[in-house]
């Protein structure tokens, strides 16, 4: 017989609703704020598993790393993101991509005069740049979201303060890699 550490009694199965109600723990089947829903990290893991070169199995762990460092690498440098207006990671995270769009609308502007018969509704746009990107949005709005072409967060969003804004560390953003989602023991992390 098991019994209870603090009551001496026997141990009783409980639904798992009235022990998170015990706890303080709210239930909640919404999706957002939702630690393991992340819509960015799951389009991306789709990107990675339907390119042509991606292996049925990998041979051992340094053949994954090895596949997943080049993988990394044409995803935030050549891969064009629909979700941001079709640049690259990289040329938003090193703020290009103003002036790449504007470089495509006079491309487009061009091809428009040349032959605007071949634009039936209206002249040619590149697509828009978004003006936040968010994978749960903060509550209060700050002076970033507001900022015309804003992409991404950092001076004013409360959440970096709690990462270490607040006590002279610079916040700075992280392009992940194959080897960042190891540990020493190699175990993958969630």
């Amino acid at each position: 017989m098991t019994l209870h550490a603090d009551r001496g009694s026997p141990m009783k199965s409980r639904p798992v609703a009235g022990l998170l109600v015990d706890l303080g723990i709210t239930k909640t089947h919404s999706r957002p704020y939702t630690s393991d829903d992340n819509p960015f990290s799951e389009a991306q893991f789709k990107t990675l598993k339907y390119r042509p070169d991606f292996p049925e199995r990998f041979g051992c762990l340094q053949d994954a790393r090895v596949f997943c460092q080049a993988f990394f690498t044409w995803y935030n440098s050549a891969h064009r993101h629909s979700g941001i207006g079709l640049m690259t990671p990289a040329a938003v995270h090193e703020g290009r991509a103003e002036t790449m769009r504007e470089a495509r609308q006079q491309v487009l502007s061009t091809a428009y005069a040349a032959h605007p018969e071949r634009f039936v509704r209206k002249p040619p746009q590149p697509p828009l740049l978004p003006h936040a990107v968010w994978i749960n949005p903060p509550k209060e709005k700050s002076a970033s979201q507001d900022r015309a072409g804003a992409t991404i967060v950092i001076a004013d969003d409360p959440r970096v303060a709690q990462n270490g804004e607040g006590i002279g560390v610079v916040s700075k953003s992280v392009v992940v890699s194959s080897d960042a989602i190891t540990t020493s023991t190699d175990e993958v992390l969630h």
